[in-house]
């Protein structure tokens, strides 16, 4: 499995992705799973990847080659007029490496084969965006209600996204918010792991910087994470104990005064 979210600031975007990939509790590996391409001072698409590894691996390197192309009939992401396009392109791209690998064995997108993708990125004259495309090739795009994107095992670092997330909040607060997020689900699920790969997009750079990996022993990724079970055992210990109410008050609020006493006949 993996886990990998896209984040979308009013300063430009986020991405972290894990490196961990399994067949088996005993058969750990590591691959890269954020994958960039570009134009300079015309186009930055990024693309994280989750699922079948084949799959994945296969729609990657069918784009790149793709990309090669010089006629601009071809069907490359770095020829499409906006994201939009680029998200629907890379989408079909998905849903053809599927079909093509399913064969004749009458597997469909929920077969041991499918993907899904986060593609985030910008045009000249656009503004950054987020895409989440589902293995069937169709996607959505990022909104005000839904500003981050997350694949994979989403389930375990969600909570901290949902209830720390600000639109305005600074690139290196964004990075803190992911540590955490990921590090709760690195804790929960065996099957993420380190080290990560974070990138942050200007807006309006229109360039891509290169990736930072994050190792397992990087001393600040680790002072956040203590911090954070620190300041999670704080809270919970700080919280009031939970009392059962049974005063008469309450009791009246539940059972009318007239029937309290009154057998059932």
């Amino acid at each position: 499995m993996t886990y990998c979210v896209g984040l979308r600031l009013n300063r430009g975007l986020v991405f972290m992705s894990d490196t961990r990939t399994n067949a088996g509790v005993d058969n750990f590996s590591m691959t890269k799973k954020m994958f960039t391409f570009e134009v300079p001072g015309e186009r930055v698409i990024t693309i994280l990847t989750a699922g079948n590894l084949a799959t994945t691996q296969s729609l990657i390197s069918l784009l790149e080659e793709r990309s090669k192309a010089h006629d601009e009939r071809d069907p490359s992401i770095l020829h499409e007029p906006s994201m939009f396009q680029v998200a629907e392109r890379i989408g079909e791209t998905l849903r053809e490496v599927i079909e093509k690998t399913n064969g004749n064995n009458g597997q469909k997108a929920q077969s041991k084969f499918r993907a899904s993708l986060i593609v985030g990125g910008q045009m000249k004259g656009g503004d950054p965006t987020l895409f989440l495309i589902y293995p069937e090739g169709n996607f959505v795009e990022v909104t005000m209600e839904t500003p981050f994107f997350q694949i994979g095992e989403a389930k375990y670092g969600k909570p901290i996204l949902v209830r720390a997330y600000d639109p305005d909040m600074s690139f290196e607060a964004a990075i803190k918010l992911l540590c955490v997020s990921f590090d709760s689900t690195i804790k929960a699920n065996l099957s993420v792991g380190m080290p990560l790969d974070f990138m942050t997009y200007d807006r309006d750079a229109l360039t891509l910087p290169e990736s930072t990996r994050i190792e397992a022993d990087d001393p600040s990724y680790n002072k956040i994470a203590r911090g954070w079970g620190t300041a999670l055992r704080t809270a919970f210990e700080s919280l009031p104990a939970y009392e059962p109410s049974t005063n008469d008050e309450e009791l009246e609020q539940v059972v009318p005064g007239d029937m309290r006493g009154v057998k059932p006949e």
